[in-house]
Formats: C-alpha cells, structure tokens, sequence
C-alpha cells in the first residue's frame, strides 16, 4: 500500500498553523539598563509570536544601600535615598509600560520586592511562564563571585528554560 500523498502546500500552511496556535506565557526580566532593553528587543526579534502573552518584571536591587558604609546606619538617609528610588522605579515602570504599548504586545508590568534573583525565579513560578528571557552584563567569574549575578541565579534556581541575552559590546540601545 502506497503511503498517503501530501500536497507541500497543504503541509507547509498546517506546520506554520501549528506553530503559531501554541501561545506561550513568557517572564521579561527588566531593570531599565541597556541590558535588559537588549533582551526586550532580541525577545521580540528572535521569540515573540502572535498570541504570546508577555510579563515584564522589575525588581529594584536595594541590597547596595543597606550595606554600604557611612548609609547602613542613618535611617533618614536611607529612606531619602528610597524615596528617590521609588520615583526612579516608576520612571522606569512608566517606560515599561509604553514599552508594550508601542510594540503591541499583550502583557502586563509586575512589580517585585526583595532579592531581584529569587523574586524572579518566584514570579515565573507563580505566573506559571514557558520560560524566562534576561539579560546579563557579561561579568567575569570573580566579579559575578563578588556582586553576584542576577542572571546567573536565574538560571540555577528557574525551574523553566531560560534565555540569557548578552548584549554586544559595539551594541547602543537607549536605556528604559
């Protein structure tokens, strides 16, 4: 018995069918750095389909203020330096947001507190994403040892498959 003829047609439009009726739920790490832009950018370049619903987390990284000396001690100062950076936050939640708007993209911002590293790892889980696309700077072992890395976190702790994009030096995207 002869196998069944397939028209490459027909089987060309039901495979390119087939890949756009998946939608995937993706996290979008995003701390307004040209890094993080860079990754936006190769996310709906390289990844984003129609359909796909996108949330874009920001986690600011307070971590510096409460252990640099001099700061650590004068509550007041801490919380004028909180209070800027909450004005900066919503600065870069503003563009975020316009952000989406302006590429179409169906999504929402979600705001999180704590450790950028295990806040991310914790949304994606309880937003239930396909996967996690980040950015990085691109630090060395001893300098991702010393500061830490949030990236680097991400993709040790993330229990879905994550995109790590390194933006290419010659590179020069407009910060968030």
């Amino acid at each position: 018995m002869d196998p069944p003829k397939v028209d490459p047609i027909d089987s060309h439009v039901t495979r390119r069918k087939m890949s756009t009726e998946h939608c995937s739920k993706v996290l979008i790490a995003m701390d307004g750095s040209d890094h993080s832009n860079y990754a936006f950018d190769w996310y709906m370049d390289r990844l984003h389909r129609k359909g796909n619903n996108v949330v874009v987390a920001h986690c600011p990284d307070y971590s510096a203020i409460y252990h640099t000396p001099g700061i650590s001690g004068d509550a007041s100062l801490i919380a004028e330096i909180l209070r800027e950076e909450a004005v900066k936050m919503e600065i870069i939640i503003d563009k975020l947001r316009e952000r989406l708007t302006k590429t179409g993209v169906p999504g929402r911002i979600l705001r999180l507190t704590g450790k950028p590293g295990s806040s991310l790892v914790k949304a994606a889980e309880e937003e239930e994403v396909d996967y996690v696309v980040t950015g990085t700077r691109g630090l060395g072992k001893v300098s991702r040892a010393i500061l830490g890395s949030v990236s680097d976190y991400i993709v040790h702790h993330s229990h879905v498959p994550v995109f790590v994009c390194q933006k290419p030096k010659e590179e020069s995207h407009h910060q968030v």
